[in-house]
């Protein structure tokens, strides 16, 4: 009996091949345990449901603690890229995920506002921090021919785990929220249990082949500082733009649930919400694999302006979750695009021996996001009304698109000339 890879059309097999094929066992490795820890990541998605609906705290206040967990997590951002490319990529995981997991079991035991937020921080502060070291693994192990279709193919296992845990989280729920919180935790550990077993350290050799030693700072070009990465005008034009982004999708794990639940629609959100997820996992890989080899300037900008506009369909939604979930259809094509897109572009334009304070400053645009948006979405959903919020989404995906469009293409050039570099060195 043939395999049943030989049962697929020869180009649906090829492309099959072409997207999954020849990376390192170390990214496979990696990748498991990034799915196996998105599988039970239910508290973030359910936080500001959690607070609102089975707490009876107002919007406002479930946006501050949202803002207080993105607080953690900007601090975690660049903390933990100085840390992957310091003491090394391996050990800032493990450190960070088993500090995620005891931090986000308390916050499901904790009590009082002022406790909660307090918890929701330091939550935030560990989860954060493993961010920059995952994507360094990446860039040190994977060739940079490859890095866009790895990047994808990690944040494909985000999105499967992502949609699983919002259907399956969405269920649980109704009997209960404890329940999330120790799931949660429990996935955590087990993925740092994979990394502890078998993701060896990545960290390149110093110039002349010694390698870094575990615990000792990354000597290997001390002109590299984080003021160095800040002032890379290019580099932190491209993070503003992703700024601008990330809020636009921030607005989809914290305003939309509480739009959702004002609407008597509290019990369909976690569906909703997991078309999301649903969705990059089955256009992912193919939407990636189609737009190999165009200007990444345009992507970026096409991915911004979905977003935006998207996000704005759910101004008319009403009570219908048909609409609402409409609007995240269009939002998350848009994620499709510019996430692997902009990840790609972010690992050439860093020097090998910084990649982990350049990806901690990249991940600090979504960090901070998740520490503005969620305290904005309420805010003006408290005072002004959702319409409000969703037309504010559609100007920020419309600034970033034509923001992207002018400085992607610098971005390109710059990223383009070192990867030559690299490639002649």
């Amino acid at each position: 009996m043939p395999a049943p890879a030989t049962l697929l059309p020869p180009r649906i097999r090829s492309a099959a091949v072409e997207s999954v094929g020849g990376l390192p066992a170390a990214f496979w490795w990696l990748w498991t345990s990034t799915l196996v820890n998105k599988l039970g990541g239910f508290v973030v998605t359910f936080m500001a449901l959690y607070l609102t609906a089975e707490r009876g705290y107002s919007g406002t206040y479930a946006g501050l603690v949202a803002a207080l967990f993105g607080l953690g997590s900007a601090v975690a951002s660049l903390v933990g890229g100085v840390l992957a490319d310091r003491i090394g990529r391996r050990p800032t995981l493990l450190v960070a995920q088993t500090l995620t997991a005891l931090c986000t079991a308390a916050l499901g035991f904790t009590q009082g506002q002022l406790m909660i937020a307090v918890v929701a921080f330091l939550t935030g502060l560990s989860a954060n921090a493993s961010r920059p070291a995952t994507s360094a693994i990446i860039a040190d192990v994977v060739p940079a021919a490859d890095r866009v279709r790895a990047m994808s193919l990690n944040y494909w296992a985000i999105n499967i785990g992502f949609g699983v845990s919002s259907a399956v989280g969405g269920l649980i729920a109704l009997s209960g929220y404890l329940p999330l919180f120790l799931g949660d935790a429990a996935t955590t550990l087990l993925c740092a249990l994979v990394v502890f077993v078998k993701v060896p350290e990545s960290r390149p050799e110093l110039p002349g082949g010694d390698r870094v030693r575990e615990g000792a700072p990354a000597a290997a070009d001390p002109q590299i500082s984080l003021g160095t990465v800040f002032r890379d005008r290019r580099f932190i034009a491209l993070v503003s733009m992703t700024f601008l982004f990330a809020m636009i999708m921030q607005q989809g794990n914290t305003t939309l649930a509480m739009v959702m639940g004002s609407a008597g629609l509290k019990s369909q959100f976690g569906w909703v919400i997991g078309l999301n997820g649903l969705l990059i996992v089955v256009l992912q890989i193919p939407v990636v694999w189609a737009i190999r080899g165009r200007d990444r300037a345009k992507l970026l900008m096409a991915g911004a302006l979905l977003a935006g506009w998207g996000a704005a369909l759910a101004a008319f939604a009403g009570h219908s979750v048909l609409f609402f979930a409409l609007s995240v259809v269009v939002w998350t094509v848009g994620e499709i695009i510019q996430v692997p897109t902009n990840m790609g572009l972010v690992a050439e334009l860093s020097p090998t021996h910084a990649r982990g304070r350049y990806q901690g400053v990249s991940s600090l645009a979504w960090s901070a996001a998740s520490c503005v948006g969620p305290a904005a979405g309420g805010l003006l959903l408290d005072h002004a009304g959702p319409a409000a919020v969703w037309g504010g989404c559609a100007v920020l995906g419309t600034v970033a698109g034509i923001g992207y469009l002018l400085v992607g293409r610098r971005a390109d050039a710059t990223a383009s000339a070192r990867v030559a570099a690299r490639a002649a060195a």
